[in-house]
């Protein structure tokens, strides 16, 4: 299964430039947030595939107009036809009082144990998709870009074969690989897009 995995900037050559032949083969496009809603509708349109997303820090906008034709996993588990079992948590560190899609380290603790009997019940997940990174693996020393040490505890947990994140933008740290391995599970900032095969 081939995944495209996009977040955080809508990269031009993807939307005015896109080419057919480089996303022929897509089978499941996954948006870690951050990106207009129009950007993910362009998406789902020319690509034949299903669109899952979180939120972003900014996607406050969804709330009047989500991305038509997408599905929201944002607290969500999603298995596809084909088993791969997909669980999404949006959001980042919370760095401004009243936004939404912004929650302290207790705040999404909370959310991850109010998803865990649909985890539980599924088995566990194959790839876990968020916005913010995990603490300490890809995160930034500011209190916008510090990961979730929650994080850290459902790798642990749950050993996905994945965990797909943005947030964490290439500028803010050119240091900072866009891969890390953390025990079995393989850790990508996705921003802007990457595919890779499941």
């Amino acid at each position: 299964m081939k995944i495209l995995a996009v977040s955080d900037i809508e990269d031009k050559f993807v939307w005015d430039y896109f080419d057919h032949e480089k996303f022929k083969d897509v089978d499941l496009i996954i948006s870690c947030g951050d990106l207009k809603a129009e950007y993910l509708e362009f998406l789902v349109t020319m690509i034949p595939a299903p669109l899952l997303y979180v939120h972003g820090n900014h996607d406050e906008r969804y709330a009047v107009k989500p991305p038509e034709g997408c599905i929201n996993i944002d607290g969500e588990m999603y298995i596809l036809k084909s088993g791969i079992r997909i669980f999404g948590l949006g959001g980042s560190m919370r760095y401004r009082p009243e936004r939404n899609h912004q929650y302290t380290e207790e705040e999404m603790l909370k959310r991850v144990k109010k998803t865990k009997r649909a985890v539980k019940k599924a088995g566990g997940f194959d790839i876990f998709v968020a916005h913010s990174p995990a603490f300490g693996i890809g995160d930034g020393d500011d209190r916008a870009h510090i990961g979730f040490k929650c994080f850290i505890d459902m790798m642990d947990e749950y050993q996905p074969r994945y965990f797909l994140h943005g947030h964490q933008h290439a500028a803010y740290n050119r240091r900072i690989p866009q891969k890390h391995e953390y025990k079995n599970t393989k850790i990508i900032n996705v921003g802007p897009y990457y595919m890779f095969e499941y």
